[in-house]
């Protein structure tokens, strides 16, 4: 059959398909006669509910089953038969004025649009390379020291020093007022490891088991707690135990009991290396990847299908409310989250969606079964049982799609700084693993 698309907007399309009014009605009838064989009603034994019954009964949900299923076949057929790569659901509304016998139908819907992706020789791409040196290894050494440590509580005339454990009660008040989260009986915390704001931590430092002192202490303008972010408050403190913290030597027993297969302090060394280097790649290759996906962008041209940015948003909105909703928040379905702050985020993720689709397709970056592996075996590295995670990985369709996703990304980001002019620049281990240091 002829197909004909008219156009209405730079992706949007408009078609009119008919439907023999009879094949819907034979369509109808067959579906009630397989219904009738099984429907149970009051009064009737089932398989002898008269057709008449049935079709008064069901007769409008059946006919509307129908034409849906019908109406959809004609689309995908009619779009197939024009090579419309359609985006979204189209939005499709009876028609009158149909000839007799038929029905009518426009259906208007939007195309994917094509992607014009710029030489990328031109593009530059700033490439992060980090090493993992004896000192990041030293302090990872140290951290897990301090996990291990054990505390004796020091002599009553010995005075708090940066290492202790100090046990204190504490109150503060604003302008004679207390307030929330001020005030707190045998709460513990390091001394000089940053845990609290420098004016508590310099007015403990150097007390004794027994005293008590008072304060003032300015919170920053832009601390956490908003009713007392840039005010000052008046704090009393009494200093209940001071502890020592004792750091296990780093030997072959503290080897042994991290459960290090090679349990000697080389063998120790060498593990922490494997398990900050495997790290170190998975935050490179997010961070590399972030600045060639930017490059990518920059270099393409197309149009955005809006039935497409419209799910995204829907999708982010949902995102949040279910955010919400594990905060504990209630009511939040009926919390309204306007479109526009999600909007710009929803274009950059579909605009992002499609240009690497166009990529993939192009050069054929698809993900290959031994790459999906290989990933998901790296994955696995650092739990303790990894067969159990590579088997998790692999009992759910869903978890082996995230993961190829992710392996696509990394074949596009390889393709991109192989094709495009890279900019190595190195960055220092503890800022790559610092909380800035890894981005999406």
């Amino acid at each position: 059959m002829a197909v004909t698309v008219e156009t209405l907007d730079k992706l949007e399309r408009k078609m009119t398909l008919t439907l023999p009014v009879n094949a819907i009605q034979s369509e109808v009838d067959s579906r009630l006669k397989r219904l009738a064989r099984t429907v149970k009603m009051d009064g009737f034994r089932p398989g002898k509910v008269p057709m008449s019954v049935v079709a008064q009964r069901y007769g409008y949900s059946v006919h509307y089953e129908v034409m849906n299923d019908k109406v959809g076949e004609a689309f995908n057929a009619a779009a197939n038969e024009a090579k419309l790569r359609v985006a979204g659901q189209p939005t499709i509304t009876e028609k009158e004025g149909a000839p007799e016998g038929q029905l009518a139908f426009d259906a208007v819907f939007e195309i994917y649009p094509e992607v014009k992706i710029a030489d990328l020789a031109g593009a530059e791409i700033e490439k992060i390379t980090t090493e993992v040196t004896d000192s990041a290894i030293d302090r990872t050494l140290e951290i897990l020291r301090k996990q291990r440590r054990t505390y004796a509580q020091r002599p009553q005339d010995a005075a708090a020093q940066d290492g202790d454990r100090v046990t204190v009660d504490f109150e503060g008040k604003i302008d004679g007022e207390p307030f929330e989260g001020g005030k707190a009986e045998d709460f513990q915390y390091m001394v000089g490891e940053g845990q609290m704001l420098k004016e508590f931590e310099d007015a403990v430092r150097g007390m004794k088991t027994g005293e008590s002192k008072t304060f003032q202490l300015a919170f920053p303008a832009d601390y956490h707690g908003k009713d007392v972010a840039g005010k000052t408050a008046d704090f009393m403190v009494t200093v209940k135990k001071i502890e020592a913290a004792n750091l296990p030597e780093v030997n072959e027993a503290f080897a042994k009991s991290l459960g290090i297969a090679d349990a000697t302090v080389d063998g120790l060394r060498a593990d922490i290396r494997k398990n900050l280097e495997r790290e170190v790649k998975f935050r490179l290759l997010a961070r590399n990847k972030q600045a060639a996906m930017d490059a990518l962008v920059a270099k393409a041209e197309l149009d955005l299908p809006k039935s497409i940015v419209q799910a995204e948003v829907d999708r982010l909105i949902e995102a949040q409310r279910n955010e919400l909703k594990q905060r504990g928040l209630k009511d939040v379905e009926k919390l309204p989250i306007p479109e526009e702050i999600v909007r710009p985020q929803a274009e950059k993720r579909v605009r992002l969606g499609l240009v690497v689709a166009e990529l993939v397709r192009a050069n054929n970056l698809q993900a290959k079964p031994e790459q999906i592996k290989t990933h998901i075996d790296e994955l696995a590295a650092s739990y303790e049982k990894p067969g159990d995670v590579v088997r998790w990985y692999y009992g759910d369709n869903r978890r082996l799609a995230e993961v190829e996703a992710i392996v696509i990304e990394n074949n596009v980001t390889e393709f991109l700084l192989s094709q495009a002019k890279t900019i190595e620049k190195k960055m220092d281990f503890d800022e790559l693993m610092g909380p800035q240091g890894q981005q999406a």
